[in-house]
């Protein structure tokens, strides 16, 4: 059963009721060194939904998405594209807390998680869900794809909530960005402003 089959089947909550229960979960290790739970932050009414990996250290801290380094250039792009993180987008995390040492999230920590994620996306009822990484790309589309062949790609799957597919598309993560900074033409960076203005194009397309 792929990640959206069953997606279809998770139980349905409030959204607030699901973010005060996630702010005490005990359902894998990671509860045991985390300082905050990341549930995520901006609209839950937008069409748009960005899901990454999980929280670093400053995100553990302070209990947002993407608000270090690479959060500060995932802005930026969304700034170039006109999207604004705030307005525009609902962020997220396969996984809720922090991975020591920011490594990737192990998969007994994705699947312990994975019950959140279905049910803030059951509550947002995304149009467009953007894949930031390749442990979510993996997480929701299949361990198969390889994050630099497939990004800016669409994809397309089932769910109860909308009478036509959910659009999905996996981008470059912004740590992997800041490894390869130039804006030069055909470049990751330059590859991943392409792909944003897409997502610009489709939510246009899907809110008229």
């Amino acid at each position: 059963m792929s990640f959206f089959e069953s997606t279809n089947k998770t139980q349905l909550v409030d959204f607030e009721t699901l973010k005060t229960t996630t702010s005490t979960c005990t359902k894998c290790p990671l509860h045991k060194t985390r300082n905050t739970v990341v549930f995520g932050s901006g609209n839950p009414k937008s069409p748009i939904m960005a899901i990454g990996e999980g929280p670093g250290e400053k995100e553990d801290l302070e209990g947002r998405p993407f608000i270090g380094r690479s959060g500060k250039l995932l802005t930026e792009l969304f700034d170039s594209a006109g999207l604004n993180r705030d307005t525009d987008l609902f962020i997220s995390n396969i996984v809720k807390c922090r991975p020591p040492n920011n490594r990737d999230p192990k998969p007994t920590e994705i699947s312990a998680c994975s019950t959140i994620l279905k049910q803030q996306i059951q509550c947002i009822k995304p149009k467009i869900i953007l894949l930031i990484g390749s442990p979510s790309m993996k997480t929701m589309l299949g361990p198969n794809h390889k994050i630099t062949q497939v990004r800016g790609q669409w994809f397309t799957e089932p769910v109860d909530y909308m009478k036509d597919m959910v659009y999905i598309m996996p981008i470059l993560h912004p740590s992997y960005l800041l490894r390869h900074a130039s804006n030069e033409v055909g470049k990751p960076k330059w590859q991943t402003k392409q792909d944003l203005l897409e997502v610009k194009k489709k939510y246009h397309q899907l809110t008229v």
